[in-house]
């Protein structure tokens, strides 16, 4: 018996349950975790309230973190769908495998100090760039280009604004970036179809 063209669809919670077979395989000791059960993440979500002014205000509660090879989740997790969950760890394995690439003291340091911790991070902003790539690559195969099109406001702010401490406050680099990930991600898509 031959398949049908919706047998080969695979569905959101298939796609989710590939990539977290993917996930145990990579990364053994990879896990999620809630950030409200955590001591270290909610002085996390004070410190960087602190840090940022009230800027980043939404850290226990919208953001998600990959620390020491474990994703801490926030409250909105379990609300999330399973195609929305399945591009969110799409984004968190490129940030485990710069993990296993440079460990966690440089990765540390890399994401902290170059140029500076506020305003200026360049460092953030280069290991960001690479997972909202992948962001962008894994919205554009499930819900098609244009979704991952419409996320550049989204994407743009968190750049640019207080939630990731103003790490690359340039919107025209951000957008030239954007520009030509997208290039890239379109041309993918177009060649897949």
């Amino acid at each position: 018996m031959s398949k049908t063209r919706s047998d080969a669809i695979e569905t959101g919670k298939e796609r989710l349950a590939r990539l977290l077979a993917e996930l145990a395989k990579e990364f053994p000791r990879f896990r999620i975790l809630k950030k409200r059960t955590s001591a270290l993440q909610k002085a996390i979500h004070v410190a960087l309230a602190l840090i940022t002014l009230g800027g980043q205000r939404v850290y226990l509660t919208r953001y998600h973190t990959v620390l020491f090879g474990t994703l801490w989740v926030p409250d909105a997790w379990d609300a999330m769908t399973d195609d929305d969950k399945y591009i969110l760890l799409r984004h968190e394995r490129i940030h485990l495998r710069q993990r296993a690439r440079m460990g966690d003291v440089v990765m540390s340091f890399v994401y902290l100090v170059p140029f500076f911790p506020l305003f200026l991070a360049y460092g953030r902003a280069r290991i960001e760039w690479e997972a909202y790539i992948e962001t962008l690559r894994a919205t554009a195969e499930v819900y098609g280009p244009e979704s991952a099109e419409a996320l550049r406001s989204h994407i743009k702010e968190r750049f640019v604004g207080p939630e990731y401490g103003w790490m690359w406050p340039f919107p025209k680099a951000i957008d030239r970036w954007f520009d030509e990930a997208m290039a890239d991600i379109r041309a993918e898509h177009d060649s897949a179809i």
